[in-house]
């Protein structure tokens, strides 16, 4: 890892790491009418610690916003950093900033005042490496976040989902599966809700599901009792300083799992696959290419459960409603992730009902033959690759968005083979055509290629040149933060304009 001294001291040291589901230690104690109770020991040494501590929240993001309240309760003494000026954070954080009487820094030299603190936590968006946090740390001071403290508080089984692509689907199925079985369930990470404030209501029963983004994982020093590593490509280049501080920050999703742990693992992608000597618990692969000995496999056409050389079908993607070989991948680890906690008839009846997730490949609408998808969560030339993959019709592709330093060559060629007209806007316009026209050139072939200044234009355009039977997908292959908020307020704007037409 290359996280300087930071890491070595972010994981709280009040609390145990033991992981176990024994129900005396987890706090289990039977009252006078005989009836079970539950107390959960680890969140009350927090709590007790917390209180009247000096205690820095970095970055006021939705994952920190319910902290306030929280922290509030126990009594700890909070400041706020954040990099935005006052005026452009969330009203509703600034009242509760002034209720409580919190005091807020703000704007680009913030954290110059991040001095004298007991605990900090740290937003995504904060490098565990920054050099104010490194001195507090150095000083003292524990860093951790919102997701490492739920982590180590929790009473139940945690499941964690990381990569490249996919990983919000997969979670999202991974969650339904558990909920079709009956386990009381819990979703956060990335998706859902922050749950560090909902750890209190949580038995050892629960099960906790999280999507774990590379920045999550950063200087994280706990892992999941299922973790799952679903492909990894080059990604988010602009804010790690390398592809290997990338990877390296995607392996703490089982660097700190013990032999009873699972670490569910893609065959097909090279990086993740020789990711098997680090694992210390249990390895499941899953593959859309090779009919492994063990895992779960597509099969022409066919999910199955492979044991000893036994192939099991599980499920015909006929009967699927999600489209795309992607999201057979998707599928099938789903399946492995849930093989020791549900059987196969359970996993099969949530698939079967599974929609998908919005802005993944999501139908907004049909005018005139043409069908509209939004894919906004295509951020990445593989995710849009992906996308483009999923049709056998033609494509009318809108694409390009906030560069994120990342290679658009591997794009060309599928564009090529999908797309019969492209339709770019954004910052990374210029490299997606100068990688489609190099290969169009080398083709001898042929393309419209349209250039739009906003997402209505681009709209516009693709109502106007789109034929009946056609596709029009928007999936960018790029980040969403030139000209909005997130890829969810993109792909909303996307639908709203298509909703016009």
């Amino acid at each position: 890892m290359h996280y300087a001294a930071c890491t070595c001291i972010s994981i709280c040291f009040w609390l145990k790491k033991e992981k176990t589901y024994n129900r005396e230690a987890n706090g289990y104690s039977t009252n006078l009418g005989g009836k079970m109770n539950f107390v959960n020991k680890k969140l009350q040494e927090f709590e007790a610690y917390i209180k009247g501590k000096k205690v820095a929240i970095i970055g006021l993001g939705v994952s920190n916003i319910p902290l306030l309240d929280y922290l509030y309760k126990l009594g700890a003494q909070v400041s706020i950093f954040d990099k935005r000026e006052k005026d452009a954070l969330d009203k509703e954080a600034k009242n509760k900033i002034e209720q409580y009487n919190f005091t807020l820094y703000s704007g680009k030299n913030s954290l110059e005042f991040l001095k004298g603190f007991d605990i900090i936590f740290r937003s995504p968006s904060c490098r565990p490496d920054t050099p104010e946090v490194v001195q507090e740390v150095e000083r003292g001071a524990i860093l951790t976040s919102e997701i490492e403290m739920l982590m180590n508080t929790c009473p139940g089984m945690v499941i964690g989902i990381t990569g490249s692509d996919g990983k919000t689907t997969t979670t999202n199925l991974i969650y339904q599966i558990l909920k079709e079985k009956g386990y009381n369930c819990y979703l956060g990470g990335n998706v859902g809700i922050p749950l560090f404030t909902k750890v209190g209501e949580m038995l050892p029963e629960d099960i906790v599901v999280l999507e774990l983004s590379s920045f999550q994982l950063m200087n994280m020093q706990i892992s999941p009792h299922i973790s799952v590593i679903t492909n990894i490509s080059p990604n988010h280049l602009d804010i790690h300083k390398s592809y290997e501080e990338y990877i390296d920050s995607k392996k703490n999703i089982f660097k700190y799992q013990n032999e009873n742990d699972i670490l569910v693992l893609n065959y097909d992608n090279e990086i993740t696959r020789n990711m098997k000597p680090e694992a210390k618990g249990k390895v499941i692969y899953f593959s859309k290419s090779v009919k492994l000995e063990n895992g779960v496999i597509y099969d022409n056409g066919i999910i199955k459960s492979c044991k000893d050389n036994i192939r099991r079908h599980i499920i015909n993607v006929e009967d699927v409603i999600l489209r795309g070989m992607h999201n057979y991948e998707n599928i099938c680890t789903a399946i492995a992730a849930t093989s020791s906690l549900v059987e196969p008839e359970i996993q099969i009846q949530a698939i079967k009902k599974f929609k998908g997730v919005e802005h993944r490949i999501e139908f907004v609408r049909e005018i005139n033959g043409v069908k509209w998808y939004n894919d906004s969560i295509g951020t990445s030339p593989t995710r849009t690759i992906a996308g483009l993959n999923a049709f056998d019709e033609k494509i009318v592709l809108i694409a390009g968005g906030y560069d994120k330093h990342l290679d658009y060559t591997p794009i060309a060629k599928p564009i090529i083979e999908n797309v019969s007209s492209l339709i770019l806007m954004g910052a990374t316009a210029n490299k997606i055509e100068e990688a489609v026209k190099k290969e169009l050139i080398a083709q001898n072939r042929q393309m419209p290629i349209y250039h739009c200044n906003t997402l209505k234009e681009t709209v516009q355009k693709a109502n106007e040149i789109a034929k009946p039977s056609e596709i029009v997908l928007f999936s960018p292959a790029s980040a969403s933060f030139d000209l909005f908020k997130n890829f969810e307020d993109r792909g909303n704007q996307f639908k709203a304009l298509v909703k016009e037409i």
